[in-house]
């Protein structure tokens, strides 16, 4: 073979394609962190990332620059519109429709049988002209005739419109996703989605069109988050994909919606192995939701302790009256509570400060309603919004870290705060009680890094925040628990150690 060849060859392969969705490069934060994270950890293997969004003109520039080891970047959207061809009657595969039938019978019984070589079948040539084209989804008789049948099955009581517009909004996706796993030009050692959702079904696709191992990551859990944000972000944005102004019946829809998402999560666990989830109830959340409990896997988060240790030495030896909340300024982060609560606090505490510090351009609209909350409540001379910044730089400067998020899965940050030094006050949700307080009988007797409160309530967090900032007992007491924590349960080795056998197995296979 010429040495041309060779070089080509080896060109087009990585060792880990990631699949990641509405996240790196182009987010900050969160689970993008821990990708970038992980692909630095790891100089040995390559990388090639396949980037999953929802319209082009949601996202600007990349957040990240990418390491050396990453080799390609592609990047896809799927809510933005797709081009086929004129319409066109055609009779479509019937014999396609029947095998899909098997499918969803499946993801309406998970206790039915899941015969493995029709289901890989029928996923790998979706889209295709040996199975099924999305020419075919949209304009066949076979087609109409299949969507009239489970209309009159399952949605008798319901608009036949919105119906048909939402079965042909969750389809149009799955086109495009198998366009894009049999367009991907690499070879591949392994398949990692950083999620179940959309970036999950590509791996299904991709794990059968290549045969090669598919592991799946979720930090949280996908069809939880989905539930949440459903009605306020999710049906809003993509309305005029379901209907044209249909307010009646979009309960319906919503459901519809769960329901599909809930299903793609069960095939997506079906495919993967191993399951791998950040902390002990997400795992059972898995189990609950359809996962093999002999492929789920615990994981945590960690950090390179040894890099924040600077940072502690700059800390002063009086507590800074000084609380931070790291993050995007977003529904999620229930930012609005944070503000109320700091009215109470500064009822007793007239000199605190509140920084609210991340990046404000993932929904405008609310970060504008975060300011207009300041100035109605009268806290602008307390409140500061200051955008992106280097945390290395700001955490010697703060007396307490906050949280008051409705979900999350395992946040680094509160990591980071640990081994700097800095207490944490954070609602109840994701693994945030078993961070500060301790997973195991050995840990919780290190003692409470900070203190939990319950989601949505600004005199609970207010009244946490009030006790660490007057109890310098308590505060020492919460900073020492999270350094030896952090040291002795949560370092990066740990959590890459975990993800090398991973990977080490998945290459051999």
């Amino acid at each position: 073979m010429a040495k041309k060849e060779l070089i080509q060859q080896v060109r087009n392969y990585a060792d880990i394609t990631l699949l990641l969705e509405g996240t790196y490069p182009f987010i900050r934060g969160g689970v993008s962190g821990w990708v970038h994270q992980l692909i630095e950890g790891f100089p040995q293997y390559t990388f090639a990332l396949i980037f999953l969004g929802s319209k082009k003109n949601d996202y600007d520039e990349a957040r990240y620059i990418l390491p050396d080891n990453v080799i390609h970047l592609e990047c896809h959207y799927l809510w933005d519109h797709f081009s086929i061809a004129e319409p066109k009657a055609c009779e479509g595969n019937n014999d396609y429709i029947l095998s899909s039938r098997k499918l969803h019978d499946w993801f309406r019984n998970p206790c039915s049988s899941f015969d493995e070589a029709v289901i890989s079948k029928l996923l790998v040539t979706l889209g295709q002209p040996s199975g099924f084209t999305v020419e075919e989804f949209f304009y066949s008789e076979t087609s109409w005739q299949h969507i009239c049948e489970c209309n009159d099955q399952y949605n008798a009581n319901n608009s036949f419109i919105d119906y048909v517009w939402a079965i042909k909004a969750m389809h149009a996706p799955l086109f495009k996703l198998a366009s894009i796993a049999h367009q991907f030009s690499f070879r591949t050692g392994t398949i990692h989605a950083v999620s179940t959702g959309f970036a999950g079904f590509l791996g299904v696709l991709l794990h059968y069109i290549s045969n090669r191992p598919f592991i799946l990551t979720e930090h949280g859990i996908y069809t939880k988050e989905r539930k949440i944000d459903l009605q306020s972000l999710f049906i809003r944005e993509h309305r005029d994909l379901l209907s044209d102004a249909h307010q009646m019946g979009m309960q319906y829809q919503e459901i519809l919606w769960v329901r599909y998402f809930e299903s793609l999560g069960r095939l997506i666990y079906k495919t993967s192995n191993p399951i791998i989830s950040l902390y002990e109830k997400n795992r059972e959340r898995q189990i609950t939701d359809g996962a093999d409990p002999d492929r789920t896997i615990v994981i945590p988060n960690g950090i390179e302790s040894e890099r924040f240790l600077p940072i502690r030495t700059q800390r002063p030896e009086k507590i800074p009256l000084v609380i931070g909340l790291i993050g995007r300024i977003v529904p999620i982060k229930d930012i609005k509570t944070f503000i109320r609560a700091m009215r109470t606090i500064l009822s007793q505490l007239p000199e605190v400060e509140g920084w609210l510090i991340g990046p404000e351009d993932e929904d405008k609209e609310y970060a504008q309603e975060c300011r207009d909350l300041v100035l109605e409540l009268g806290l602008e001379e307390n409140i500061h919004f200051l955008g992106f910044q280097n945390i290395s730089d700001l955490l010697p400067r703060l007396g307490l870290l906050i949280l008051t998020s409705i979900s999350e899965a395992f946040p680094l940050v509160i990591l980071e705060a640990f081994v700097s030094g800095l207490p944490v006050v954070a609602t109840d949700v994701g693994a945030c009680r078993e961070i500060i307080e301790g997973r195991s009988e050995e840990d919780r007797a290190l003692g409470c890094a900070g203190i939990v409160a319950p989601i949505a309530n600004p005199e609970a967090i207010a009244a946490a925040v009030i006790t660490l900032l007057t109890d310098e007992n308590r505060w020492h007491a919460a900073s020492k628990a999270g350094i030896q924590r952090v040291e002795k349960y949560y370092t990066q080795s740990i959590m890459l150690d975990g993800y090398k056998t991973i990977y080490d197995q998945a290459l051999t296979q």
